[in-house]
């Protein structure tokens, strides 16, 4: 496959454009699978993205103080769910430091240890840092989080190696996006559809001419994940309403695309 797609490709785009457009080609030729294009496309958009461009910013960051209580730590780690939380002492911009959550109940099983010696060294980075770059960083260092600063040297926000993977594919999503913010079904070279988990049910139900339930939930990722009684798994699929929902990718709890097609049973039905 790779082989086929390198004389495909030559000779060459020009263009950033050109190479995008020369994959879509590719995946209309059955050339490569629908989720290899999102995912060069990805990449190639990386390549001029800088950490500025993905961060959380200062404002949005869900931050630790050293000198809160230590329920009132618990209690911030338990609401916001991460995993590792910068850690200020006396400003929010004197970031001193990286919190594994699994690490403060470490406190609970021995109150006398200082949670200061439970910190792990920051990494910081400058705004204009590339995310091809960066992510070398983080895989080199075997760091998941950086504390991303400004020209003068003070804290702009924080950026994550969830951040910079979900970029290889969040910014293909964000050009199949309807202008009114609605995220779009598209077609597949092999005629199916692909449908973003966040989709409202009544756009599916008005595309594939089904009728599936609105009266509890709004996207079709939420319907689906009630159907199974959980988030389903990438491959997994649930037939809904005459469609066939796989999981083409799934991330942070949460379908992120599905490819419906027609249930298997009117599949039949429609052929007979």
């Amino acid at each position: 496959m790779f082989v086929r797609v390198v004389e495909f490709l030559s000779p060459g785009p020009d263009s950033t454009a050109e190479l995008i457009e020369t994959l879509a080609d590719a995946e209309q030729r059955a050339l490569i699978e629908p989720e290899s294009r999102v995912m060069l496309e990805g990449v190639i958009r990386m390549a001029s993205m800088t950490a500025g461009d993905v961060m959380v910013a200062v404002r949005r960051m869900d931050i630790l103080d050293i000198e809160a209580p230590y329920d009132e730590l618990l209690a911030q780690v338990i609401n916001t769910g991460h995993s590792r939380f910068p850690v200020f002492d006396g400003g929010r911009d004197n970031i001193i430091g990286v919190l594994m959550a699994k690490d403060l109940l470490k406190l609970q099983r021995a109150p006398e240890l200082n949670l200061r010696t439970l910190l792990r060294a920051p990494v910081f980075v400058p705004e204009s840092k590339g995310l091809n770059e960066l992510l070398r960083e983080f895989r080199s260092n075997r760091s998941h989080l950086a504390i991303v600063i400004d020209e003068f040297g003070r804290t702009a926000g924080l950026v994550t190696i969830e951040d910079v993977l979900e970029e290889i594919v969040g910014e293909i999503e964000d050009e199949f996006d309807e202008e009114d913010g609605q995220s779009s079904i598209f077609t597949l070279a092999d005629g199916s559809q692909r449908v973003a988990g966040d989709t409202a049910i009544e756009s599916v139900n008005e595309v594939f001419d089904a009728q599936l339930p609105t009266d509890e939930f709004d996207t079709i990722g939420g319907l689906v994940a009630h159907e199974l009684g959980r988030v389903p798994r990438r491959g997994e699929h649930l037939d809904l309403g005459g469609l066939r929902f796989r999981v083409m990718l799934a991330r942070g709890g949460s379908v992120r695309w599905f490819k419906v097609t027609r249930a298997p049973e009117l599949e039949e039905a429609a052929s007979s």
